[in-house]
């Protein structure tokens, strides 16, 4: 395979950037892929729990969808968590900053404030502030996060509840991953 020719960026050609960009192109085309392939990992985690992160992940996602729910919501509510492996301290950031080229203001803004907005449940039993999510009461995308926490995720830890397989979400996962950007 052809490489660049530099070894610090600055040095770099037109050609190099255009062979790096070539490959950038095809890599972002597969970005679907490696998600799904991540989310099908979500086996081993949440300690804990009566359920494991991707069965979370597909109750949320299998709610949304029974709800209604737009795809890019959809999406957004079966990818929400997927910070919890890799930044656990700010999950939602994380699991917004993946989805942000793809997904409306709104969107973006639930996932990553829905963290904050979970607080509600649980903050008040570890000495915490349950009511974290008022310092956003008044903004146009307040009522939607709460009714996204309550509806899908604070409810999505049932061992009894009979999600979607993740195979049904890769279709959606595609269509949302293969949009032009909203931005980047």
């Amino acid at each position: 395979m052809k490489t660049v020719n530099f070894t610090e960026m600055k040095s770099g050609s037109k050609d190099d950037y255009l062979l790096l960009n070539k490959h950038e192109k095809k890599f972002v085309e597969n970005t679907a892929d490696r998600i799904i392939k991540f989310m099908s990992e979500l086996t081993k985690t949440l300690e804990g729990y009566k359920i494991n992160r991707l069965e979370h992940s597909l109750q949320t996602a299998t709610r949304a969808l029974k709800d209604k729910a737009d795809d890019e919501m959809i999406v957004a509510a079966l990818l929400h968590d997927i910070g919890d492996e890799l930044a656990p301290l700010n999950h939602s950031e994380y699991a917004a900053a993946v989805l942000k080229p793809y997904v409306s203001k709104k969107t973006h803004w639930i996932v990553e404030k829905h963290g904050e907005f979970q607080m509600y449940y649980y903050a008040h039993h570890l000495g915490g502030n349950k009511n974290q999510r008022n310092k956003y009461k008044g903004h146009k995308y307040y009522k939607d996060t709460v009714d996204f926490c309550e509806n899908w995720d604070q409810k999505s830890f049932d061992p009894k509840f009979k999600s979607l397989p993740l195979k049904e979400f890769k279709p959606l996962v595609k269509k949302i991953f293969s949009r032009k950007p909203y931005s980047v």
